[in-house]
């Protein structure tokens, strides 16, 4: 398998060739998010308050040949700053629960060759894209959006540190995308993805752009044992759909989601609603979320940690969560490349079971409604983080509200 990513990177390296040479360009920049977050909707019931740093990232991205070969890397430190999670409840994924799971180190190491064919007629263009990161399907990873606390849908929405190949291909306001990948998620840090399993998962998502502002989206995805190093676990089928919409002050996206395991004995839906309207330096957001969650088998020594890897598929029942969140963010503007954004946040949260099953909320927490409360400052410097997840020519509409990059020129 790793001979057919060496084919992929020739091909891209040839192409962009064969287009003539400029001079390159590379831009890169730093963040970290220094928060003291404090919830009562934690095993036990007792309000935990931790201060913590999360989401210090390096991150580089670069051209060359008159911009027919692009690269971008994001190097993330979590495993070092939260190698225990943050606390967010609700959320779960790659072994964690209640608790958002530490990025590997390389989040992001991918390679892009674009409009490898020339323009075709009607101005058509395709890409290929290899490396580790994400793959074609869903929204925005969360950490370019507004909102400071992780979404519970993150891995409905998003399927993230694959090995991957994708070939994208866009027509006036239409792009289209699809891509191999390995199914299994990472388990720890330090993980890499599984090459022996390269090409037993594939997605693919369709985005049509029908006025400036607005994107729709839609994603298919199908997902070989992702919670199983080995290919021995529950497949699981993704669908998802989002408008976005990007104007002047304002951002807004709505999203559905949906994941079924077991050949449909299990469904787990999502829906989520978010925006911000940015006034001078101020910045109010808001979030409104539902999604169901699997209970599982949580370790004996640590009730923020599921067993792994799972041996029986079976579930101790289904919670369905809501969660409305409100924050305040404010960006003084500065001269210097550094940035400071002070935010503080708040979210209401519900919990309650659905379906049956052995899992109690009310006797896991001590209770079935409780809070999250966070205060944190955004440090940054040089370039900021743009739309991340979309290679190549994939994105229709390449930015982010109230976080501007002076990395890639537009294409």
């Amino acid at each position: 398998m790793t001979r057919r990513i060496a084919a992929a990177g020739a091909l891209i390296l040839g192409a962009a060739r064969a287009a003539g040479a400029q001079a390159p360009w590379g831009s890169w920049g730093a963040q970290a998010i220094p928060s003291l977050t404090q919830s009562n909707v934690v095993p036990g019931g007792v309000a935990l308050a931790e201060l913590r740093v999360v989401q210090p990232m390096l991150m580089g991205q670069g051209g060359a040949f008159d911009n027919h070969l692009l690269g971008e890397a994001v190097l993330d430190g979590e495993g070092w700053t939260i190698p225990n999670g943050e606390i967010t409840p609700g959320i779960w994924g790659e072994g964690f629960v209640d608790r958002r799971h530490p990025h590997t180190y390389f989040h992001e190491l991918m390679l892009s060759g674009v409009d490898l064919l020339g323009r075709w007629d009607g101005g058509a263009n395709l890409s290929v894209s290899a490396g580790k990161g994400f793959a074609p399907f869903g929204s925005d990873d969360p950490m370019v959006r507004p909102v400071l606390r992780y979404p519970m849908n993150h891995h409905y929405s998003q399927i993230l540190e694959r090995a991957v190949a994708i070939a994208a291909v866009r027509a006036g306001p239409v792009s289209a995308e699809a891509g191999l990948f390995n199914g299994d998620e990472p388990v720890s840090p330090s993980s890499w993805p599984n090459m022996d399993r390269f090409g037993d998962s594939w997605s693919a998502r369709l985005r049509v752009t029908p006025l400036p502002p607005l994107e729709l989206e839609g994603s298919y995805a199908h997902v070989r044992s992702p919670e199983n190093r080995e290919p021995i676990g529950l497949d699981q089928v993704k669908w998802h759909a989002s408008a976005r919409w990007e104007r002047g002050p304002a951002y807004a996206l709505a999203e559905w989601a949906r994941t079924s395991e077991g050949g449909g004995a299990y469904v787990f839906n999502s829906v989520l609603v978010e925006g911000t309207w940015r006034a001078g330096p101020h910045r109010p957001y808001a979030r409104f979320e539902q999604t169901d969650r699997p209970e599982e088998e949580r370790r004996p020594d640590d009730p923020y940690r599921l067993q792994r890897p799972v041996l029986d598929n079976t579930l101790l029942g289904v919670t369905h969560w809501t969660i409305v969140t409100g924050g305040y963010s404010f960006e003084p503007p500065l001269r210097a490349r550094f940035y400071v954004r002070p935010l503080v946040e708040a979210s209401w949260i519900r919990v309650r079971t659905v379906g049956g099953g052995v899992f109690d909320p009310a006797v896991w927490y001590g209770r079935t409604e409780g809070y999250q409360l966070s205060v944190g400052i955004r440090l940054g410097y040089g370039m900021t983080m743009q739309r991340m997840g979309s290679y190549g020519i994939a994105p229709a509409m390449n930015s982010m509200l109230g976080m501007p990059g002076d990395g890639a020129p537009s294409r």
